[in-house]
């Protein structure tokens, strides 16, 4: 009964905005990233609008999902990063992600961390979802605040906290829990696909913008970006 139960988990629908490998911007160590695809929230000066709208068109089943992770990091990884998007507005399809990813953290006998972004405050997850807290390593909450400062790695705002949430989440977070982003050795990555040039991380104000016009000199013109509606 618990096997069909995982099975019939696996068939879920998330709907994913994108999946990359590796990603070394958004938490300590090779990652796997993965954004999904739909936000309620829409904070104002998001540099990924891209993920706001909810659109069927990306949906793949958790079972399909896992299946990526497994076959993309087969030369070793430390933590899969989830963010988007807004993770929680996608619970149920959420909660069957981290139970498919501790499973394979298990069986595997890997030690891999699972760290979420959210732009939900953190007493809102501990009052709604607090069985799928139970089931990351560590936490990014709370919205992004356009009008307050990058202050710290991984953080797009002073105002978001990193919380560890398990053990593992404690030994690895540990270091980087008052960690300044200036220390970091670099804070955006960048990718292609197809016509389309991806840039991950949490850029600084005015970042993008200023790229935007530095390739525009250069005679690369964008048509159309994330950060801008």
């Amino acid at each position: 009964m618990k096997s069909r139960l995982h099975e019939n988990r696996g068939f879920m629908k998330i709907s994913i905005n994108k999946a990359h490998f590796p990603v070394s911007v958004l938490g300590p160590g090779k990652r796997l990233g993965i954004w999904l695809q739909g936000c309620s929230i829409g904070c104002k000066g998001c540099v990924s609008q891209d993920t706001w709208e909810r659109d069927p068109g990306r949906d793949m089943t958790v079972a399909q999902l896992l299946g990526w992770c497994r076959e993309t990091a087969t030369g070793g990884f430390d933590g899969v990063t989830l963010s988007g998007g807004e993770p929680f507005d996608q619970p149920q399809a959420l909660a069957a992600l981290l139970e498919g990813l501790m499973r394979w953290r298990t069986r595997s006998k890997l030690d891999f961390d699972i760290l979420c972004y959210s732009g939900y405050p953190h007493a809102t997850l501990q009052k709604n979802h607090a069985k799928i807290l139970a089931k990351l390593d560590a936490l990014i909450p709370e919205p992004y605040i356009d009008a307050k400062p990058l202050t710290h790695i991984w953080r797009g705002s002073y105002n978001q906290p990193l919380i560890p949430l398990s053990a593992r989440g404690h030994r690895k977070y540990a270091p980087y829990l008052n960690t300044l982003a200036d220390t970091a050795a670099k804070r955006v990555q960048t990718m292609l696909d197809g016509a389309r040039v991806w840039y991950v991380g949490i850029p600084g104000r005015g970042d993008m913008v200023a790229l935007e016009s530095a390739c525009k000199t250069r005679g690369v013109e964008f048509t159309q970006v994330s950060w801008r509606s």
